[in-house]
C-alpha cells in the first residue's frame, strides 16, 4: 500500500485502529460516488519523492475536488487542466522573485522528483465538497509523515502557508530544520503571499543544508 521507501518509518501507521476505520470510510465513501484523487494516486506523494531524498516538504491541505483536476500532490493539477487560483498566485510570485516564466501547466510532478514532498494534510475529498474528508483520521497519518522527515538526521525545509499549515509546528524540530512560514496563495491571502520570496528562502536553506538546488522551473506544454 505504502511506497516502499515509507513503509518502514510508516509502516505501522497502517496497523492501527483509527487506520482501519479511515480505510473502511474511505472505501464506503467511494462505493456511494467519486472520491478524489483515485485509489492508485492516494499516496502519490510519497511514491514522486522517497523518504531519503526529501529536502523540501509543502503542506497543503486536501485534494482538490473537481474531477480529473488533482493526481494526489498538493497544489498541482493533471497536465492540460486549468492552471487554479492558489497555484497562479505561486507561479506569479515565483515570476516576481526568481524571473522564471509562468508555466502554461500546473503539473508539480518535476518539483517531487527533485525532493519536494508536496503533502496535503488530507489525502481524499468526496467529488464537489472541500474538507469532506476532514477528521476522518488522514491527519494522524500525515502528522506522521511530517514527524517521520522531522525526525530524519537528514535536514529539510519545511513549507508552512496558512494557519492551518502552522498549526503543525510542533511536530517539527526547529533545531535541525528550517521552517519557511508565510500567507496562503489563495486568492484570499494573495496580499500578504506576495513580495514574502518563499523561493528565495527555500533555496538558502536547502543551500545551507547541503543539498543539490531545487530547479523551480517547469517545462511547458504548449512548445
Amino acid at each position: 500500500m505504502l511506497p516502499g521507501s515509507w513503509q518502514d518509518v510508516l509502516g505501522e501507521e497502517l496497523d492501527k485502529p483509527y487506520f482501519k476505520e479511515l480505510t473502511e470510510f474511505v472505501e464506503e465513501e467511494r462505493a456511494a460516488g467519486p472520491v478524489f484523487p483515485p485509489r492508485e494516486e492516494v499516496f502519490a506523494a510519497l511514491a514522486a519523492t522517497a523518504y531519503q531524498d526529501v529536502r523540501v516538504l509543502v503542506l497543503g491541505q486536501d485534494p482538490y475536488h473537481g474531477e480529473g483536476q488533482g493526481h494526489g500532490l498538493c497544489f498541482s493539477v493533471r497536465p492540460g487542466v486549468r492552471t487554479p487560483p492558489s497555484l497562479r498566485n505561486i507561479f506569479k510570485e515565483m515570476q516576481d522573485e526568481l524571473g522564471l516564466p509562468v508555466p502554461d501547466n500546473g503539473n508539480l510532478m518535476p518539483w517531487a522528483e527533485q525532493g519536494v514532498l508536496l503533502l496535503n494534510a488530507v489525502l481524499t475529498v468526496r467529488a464537489g465538497e472541500a474538507n469532506s474528508h476532514k477528521n476522518k483520521g488522514w491527519e494522524k497519518f500525515t502528522d506522521a509523515v511530517i514527524r517521520a522527515v522531522s525526525q530524519r538526521p537528514d535536514p529539510a525545509v519545511f513549507v508552512l502557508w496558512g494557519n492551518y499549515a502552522k498549526k503543525k509546528l510542533p511536530l517539527i524540530d526547529r533545531e535541525r530544520h528550517t521552517v519557511v512560514e508565510g500567507a496562503h496563495p489563495s486568492p484570499l491571502s494573495a496580499r500578504r503571499f506576495f513580495g514574502s520570496k518563499p523561493f528565495t528562502q527555500i533555496d538558502e536553506a536547502v543551500e545551507q543544508q547541503g543539498h543539490a538546488a531545487i530547479d523551480w522551473r517547469l517545462p511547458q506544454l504548449g512548445g
